[in-house]
C-alpha cells in the first residue's frame, strides 16, 4: 500500500488547484473536513474492533482528514451518556441503549449501521436445563453491565417469555467473563457470538445456547450522534463514516492481517488463531443481507424493532426511526 499523503501535501494540492478553479469536488470536502472524532465506544479496546484499533498502522482515518480519538466504555448505554455528556462525537451504541436515550426525549440521529446482524444470545451450562426463555425465571443472569446491549437484548427475550426484569436476578460480569457461569455465581449469561467463542476456546464446554436474533433479529450495533453535533459537523462526520466504512472493508478483505494487528494493538489479542476467529465473526456480523452496501441502515427494521420495544413495555413511546435517522452522511456505495 502505497503512503498516506500527508496534510501539508493534501492542503497543498488542494490551493493549487483551487487556484486554477479545477480543485476536484473531493478534495475540497477533504479539507473542509479536517478535525478530531471522538468516538465513544461501548467496550475497552478488544480485538472485535480492530479496524479502529489499527489506525496508528493503516492510516484509515488520517486519508480522510479524521484524527480518531477511541474513548473506552461498559456498554452502549455508557457510550451515549459519552455523547450526551459532549465527551464524544459519536456513540459505537447498540439500537436498544438509542431507543432508550430517544424515548427520554434525547435529541439523537442513527448514521451508520456497523454490525446488521444480532449477536446477542444468552449462554447456560448444560446442567442448568435452561433450553427456552421462560426456563429464565428465577435465575440469576449475568451481564456485561447494566448498561450494555447484553442486558437489553437480555430483556427482549425476557418479554419475549412473558417475563420481566424482576422476575429474575441481573448479576455483572464484566466483558468476556465466563467465569462466574462456571464458578456457579450465575446460572446463565448473557453475551455475544465473540464473548461465547472465547469462552469456548478457554474451556467453557458443554453449554445451551438462546439467539436473541431467534426473538428479534435487529441490528447489533449503530453509530448514534446528537442531532446538535451532526449540524456543527457534517463534513468531518461523513469523512469519519468514510474512513470507518473503509476500515471496515480492510478487515473484510484482509482479516489474518488484521489478526496480527491485534496483537499489537487490543487487549485480549495474545492468541493470533483466537483474534482471527474473532474478528471472521466481525466481518460477517457487519454484512447487510442482499448485498447492501457496508453501514446500509435499514430502516423498516428498525422500525420493527423499536416497536417491538415499546411493544415489550422496554420504551414507553412510540419512536418515528425515520426522523431518528440520518442516511445522507453514508459514503456512495
Amino acid at each position: 500500500m502505497l503512503p498516506s499523503p500527508t496534510r501539508r501535501a493534501l492542503l497543498t494540492a488542494a490551493a493549487s488547484l483551487a487556484a486554477a478553479s479545477l480543485a476536484p469536488a473531493a478534495a475540497r470536502a477533504q479539507d473542509a473536513a479536517a478535525g478530531k472524532v471522538t468516538l465513544a465506544g461501548w467496550s475497552k479496546p478488544i480485538s472485535e474492533i480492530t479496524n479502529l484499533l489499527a489506525e496508528p498502522d493503516k492510516g484509515f482515518f488520517k486519508a480522510q482528514g479524521v484524527e480518531l480519538v477511541y474513548l473506552p466504555g461498559a456498554g452502549g448505554g455508557d457510550a451515549i451518556r459519552n455523547i450526551l455528556s459532549g465527551q464524544a462525537d459519536v456513540a459505537f451504541t447498540d439500537p436498544g441503549s438509542f431507543f432508550m436515550a430517544l424515548d427520554k426525549g434525547e435529541k439523537l440521529r442513527a448514521i451508520y449501521d456497523i454490525y446488521p446482524q444480532n449477536v446477542f444470545n444468552v449462554v447456560s451450562l448444560k446442567s442448568a436445563n435452561i433450553t427456552r426463555p421462560a426456563d429464565l425465571k428465577g435465575k440469576r443472569i449475568g451481564v456485561y453491565s447494566l448498561a450494555s446491549g447484553t442486558r437489553q437484548n437480555l430483556l427482549v427475550m425476557l418479554h419475549q417469555a412473558g417475563l420481566t426484569e424482576a422476575d429474575v436476578e441481573i448479576v455483572v460480569t464484566g466483558v468476556l467473563n465466563f467465569a462466574p457461569l462456571l464458578q456457579g455465581q450465575v446460572d446463565a449469561t448473557a453475551a455475544t457470538d465473540t464473548g461465547l467463542l472465547v469462552g469456548r476456546r478457554r474451556g467453557l464446554g458443554e453449554v445451551n445456547v438462546m439467539e436473541v436474533r431467534d426473538t428479534l433479529n435487529v441490528s447489533s450495533d449503530l453509530f448514534v450522534a446528537r442531532e446538535s453535533v451532526l449540524q456543527q459537523k457534517l463534513p468531518l462526520l461523513r469523512a469519519f463514516l468514510k474512513a470507518y466504512r473503509d476500515s471496515a472493508a480492510w478487515m473484510i478483505a484482509q482479516p489474518e492481517e488484521a489478526a496480527t494487528l491485534a496483537g499489537k494493538r487490543a487487549i485480549d489479542g495474545t492468541d493470533r488463531a483466537i483474534n482471527l476467529e474473532v474478528i471472521r465473526l466481525r466481518n460477517a456480523a457487519s454484512i447487510a443481507s442482499g448485498g447492501r452496501p457496508l453501514g446500509t441502515l435499514d430502516l423498516d427494521l428498525l422500525q420493527k424493532a423499536a416497536d417491538a420495544y415499546r411493544e415489550l413495555g422496554l420504551i414507553q413511546n412510540r419512536i418515528d426511526v425515520a426522523a431518528a435517522v440520518d442516511t445522507s452522511l453514508l459514503p456512495a456505495a
